[in-house]
């Protein structure tokens, strides 16, 4: 069984940080690429950061790159999305998403993604 819990969301003013955590339970963790997606209200999931089974890659999406940073901690079973200089348009639930298969390539790709978490709210006022 496979469980994503997502934490640290919240309001900021704009410029400001928010750290998102998720925390994973299940199985070999350590061998999934793991992504962060968001969605604001009346708009599609869109893509924001993801990274691989290792740790050694990753990407973003051009609205977040420069601002956004995502990491893993393989030993706590956790995948960060480290926030910086937030804007308003940064507002949506944000979401993390377990990779389909062990050892899969990084996706853009909603569908290349198995498992979600319920998501956590970030608020950016202007």
């Amino acid at each position: 069984q496979v469980q994503l819990v997502e934490s640290g969301g919240g309001l900021v003013q704009a410029g400001g940080s928010l750290r998102l955590s998720c925390s994973a339970s299940g199985p070999i963790f350590s061998t999934y690429a793991m992504g962060w997606f968001r969605q604001a209200p009346g708009k599609e999931r869109e893509f924001v950061a993801d990274i691989s089974w290792s740790g050694g890659y990753t990407f973003y999406a051009s609205s977040v790159k420069g601002r956004f940073t995502i990491s893993r901690d393989n030993a706590k079973n956790t995948v960060y999305l480290q926030m910086n200089s937030l804007k308003p348009e940064d507002t949506a639930v944000y979401y993390c998403a377990r990779h389909t298969s062990r050892f899969g390539a990084i996706s853009t790709n909603v569908e290349a993604y198995e498992y979600w978490g319920q998501g956590t709210q970030v608020t950016v006022s202007s």
